[in-house]
């Protein structure tokens, strides 16, 4: 195990100010992985927070839960636990590392963590690899997973990535850490299981250190993937605007930029059901971008539409139950079409993505809703009301898109803002007095 703890020595450069999310299942690789990182406290004093999700799908789930927290508990390390009540998704795996993720990230907020750790190895990434090759993936997809990821106000990080399942489990009994198996994980009805019990083994014999030249195949295709991705960013906000797509600038990026631009756009479009999409769900985008046809439109999975207006192409929610919305406006909140409104602390622009309120002028909490039939606006700057809908004509708003565009609204209903196109009377200047602003733009994703 040397190479993980150097990695997070010399690597990570853990130090005694750190606070660490670890996710622990119980099992042989997260407990090796919690054993490390307790050694490693104890020599450089950083704060270790045991995150801890009992999936409530086996019996063995509450006895593994009440094993990791007397584990914690005698070595006084917290520890933090959820349990999953419910499920709603045909696809369990996905729903549960969601519902694990979003554990993760309450736990980060509430300890103002740095890091979340996961005891993700080599295998793992290898089964990640390979599985993507054959469904069909992007090319960051096909790489698997990273070491680490910058997060912004943390970073992830998966130090057992150089170790294999055999490596961990050896490790286990020779340090004399227990662990409980799942017993879920040999059963051939999951996909992971069969590469995990009947590919690797095979790789194995050609090599048994197989999985490094699967973590260089990953850095590689990590490389090229970030040089993409910087390429992509530079240009993405002069080709997808507002939620549209700018046919006459979209074709004149690279076709490999183009399909850059479109995974961003479906990323932030599926979001938790990401795993939905793959390169098919790109070619149906290009396919209605590049037709002739002045209209038409193509399905994607999850009830969405891709349409096509003349140079305009955009995608549209067609369940009718959430054609409509009326959720309260708290300091995070992303919307159905994907647009996001962030509660911020200043800004230094003035544009129809920024809304300034005093409180005293409105009535709290602030909602967002789709329109409804008479709404009217007092832009600011005039004196009369406007109708919504023709404020939508004059902005050009898609047809399509404007029975699901958020208008924000006050406790009584005045309809303070529409994100993106136009303010109300009610907005401040940036150098008037105001105590609540909010920033919109399209939510950016990062999977992994």
């Amino acid at each position: 195990m040397d190479l993980v703890y150097n990695f997070l020595e010399k690597t990570i450069c853990l130090n005694s100010k750190d606070i660490i999310v670890v996710g622990v299942s119980a099992g042989p690789d997260s407990m090796a992985l919690l054993y490390i990182l307790n050694k490693l406290r104890e020599k450089i004093g950083f704060k270790i927070i045991v995150a801890h999700v009992n999936h409530n799908v086996r019996k063995e789930s509450f006895e593994e839960e009440v094993f990791l927290k007397n584990y914690c508990d005698e070595r006084n390390i917290l520890f933090e636990k959820m349990i999953i009540e419910k499920y709603g998704d045909d696809n369990f795996h996905n729903e549960a590392r969601n519902i694990r993720y979003n554990f993760y990230r309450s736990l980060i907020n509430k300890y103002d963590a740095n890091y979340l750790m996961t005891g993700h190895h080599g295998d793992d990434l290898i089964e990640t690899v390979l599985m993507r090759i054959v469904r069909g993936s992007t090319l960051k997809g096909y790489s698997g997973f990273n070491k680490v990821v910058d997060m912004k106000t943390y970073k992830i990080v998966r130090p057992l990535i150089y170790t294999t399942k055999d490596e961990l489990e050896k490790f286990d009994i020779e340090n004399n850490i227990p662990y409980r198996v799942d017993k879920s994980n040999y059963k051939d009805v999951y996909t992971r299981n069969r590469y995990r019990k009947y590919i690797l083994p095979t790789l194995k014999k050609e090599d048994k250190d197989v999985h490094r030249k699967f973590i260089k195949f990953s850095e590689t295709l990590q490389e090229y993937d970030n040089f993409i991705e910087k390429v992509t960013k530079s240009v993405i906000n002069d080709v997808y605007v507002d939620g549209i797509i700018k046919v006459d600038e979209f074709v004149k990026e690279d076709s490999l930029i183009q399909k850059r631009i479109i995974d961003h756009i479906l990323a932030t479009i599926y979001a938790d059901d990401l795993i939905e999409i793959d390169n098919r769900h790109v070619s149906i985008v290009l396919k209605a971008i590049y037709s002739k046809k002045a209209s038409i439109r193509y399905n994607l999975p999850n009830d969405y539409e891709v349409v096509k207006e003349y140079n305009k192409v955009y995608f549209k929610k067609v369940v009718d139950q959430l054609s409509t919305y009326d959720i309260e406006l708290n300091e995070d909140c992303i919307l159905p079409n994907g647009m996001h409104l962030k509660k911020i602390d200043s800004c230094d622009t003035d544009g129809n993505d920024i809304l300034r309120l005093n409180s005293e002028d409105i009535l709290l909490p602030l909602r967002v809703r789709t329109r409804k039939n008479g709404d009217k606006m007092i832009i600011k700057n005039m004196n009369q009301h406007k109708k919504i809908s023709d404020i939508f004509i004059d902005s050009k708003i898609p047809l399509g898109v404007r029975d699901n565009y958020p208008i924000v609204v006050d406790s009584n209903d005045r309809i303070i803002w529409i994100p993106k196109v136009k303010k109300s009377k009610y907005n401040r200047r940036k150098n008037e007095t105001c105590d609540i602003i909010y920033k919109c733009c399209w939510e950016e994703i990062i999977y992994e």
